[in-house]
């Protein structure tokens, strides 16, 4: 068995009541880390943390407000002593041409895929530093890094993400703190349940399968696995980098 090194190891879950936030947090929590997971649905977030089980707490909070992620700095701090991996994960599907987004969805969506985790991020770090060093991952997408056609204000906000990670990478490998990001693809989530509506979820996966060619849709716990790695022991040659889940979709290295 493979042993990432995680015992007791306190992780901040963006994102974390539901799909790919979820299943990372009980990757986590089956790996020994104390996790808090954040999100903005206090009743979905008490089923979660049943969900995981124990070594887990959550936090009420809209990443989108610099006043919460403050307080889930703290909240982690005050239940677990410290902050070793933090998971940006919180966002949410937005695609459409420059003349559909006004100002509005803009401002928002940077918010909410690029500022929160420069927020979190720069609350985290200096705990983690206290502690001799840390992990962070930034979940992003495949179009940050070639955007399709009509795919604003995501391909942006996804872009600025990865420059994010390689920036902070940089400037905090010297406190052993790594910061590496997953650049998604179409893979199994609670967005793609929100967007089936009233047709079948699995008629749904089908046919994105095509577009893909392992001939398949990802599954959250392959997520969960890549990120548990990149935040394990097992990673700690690895920064700066941002990897690819997409099953080959993708035309970027």
């Amino acid at each position: 068995m493979l042993d990432l090194g995680l015992t007791d190891r306190v992780a901040i879950v963006t994102g974390g009541s539901d799909g790919l936030g979820l299943a990372t947090a009980r990757r986590l929590a089956a790996e020994g880390a104390k996790v808090m997971i954040c999100a903005r649905r206090e009743e979905r977030l008490r089923e979660a943390a049943a969900e995981i089980g124990g070594g887990s707490a959550w936090f009420r909070g809209d990443v989108t407000q610099p006043e919460d992620i403050a307080a889930l700095v703290d909240a982690t701090r005050e239940a677990f002593g410290g902050i070793d991996i933090v998971i940006n994960n919180a966002g949410t599907s937005a695609a459409a041409g420059l003349e559909a987004v006004d100002d509005a969805a803009w401002y928002a969506d940077i918010d909410l895929k690029l500022m929160a985790a420069v927020r979190l991020c720069r609350a985290a770090i200096p705990v983690m530093r206290a502690r001799g060093g840390g992990a962070i991952v930034n979940a992003t997408t495949v179009g940050g890094k070639a955007p399709a056609a009509r795919a604003l204000p995501t391909s942006v906000t996804r872009a600025a993400g990865l420059n994010l990670t390689k920036s902070l990478a940089g400037e905090y490998a010297a406190d052993r703190i790594r910061v590496n990001a997953i650049c998604i693809g179409l893979l199994k989530s609670a967005q793609w349940e929100r967007r089936a509506k009233d047709r079948p979820l699995e008629e749904l996966y089908r046919e994105a399968a095509g577009r893909v060619p392992l001939g398949r849709v990802g599954e959250a716990e392959e997520y969960a696995d890549l990120a548990a790695f990149l935040v394990s022991d097992r990673a700690a040659f690895i920064t700066g980098t941002a990897v690819n889940l997409d099953g080959g979709m993708s035309a970027v290295l």
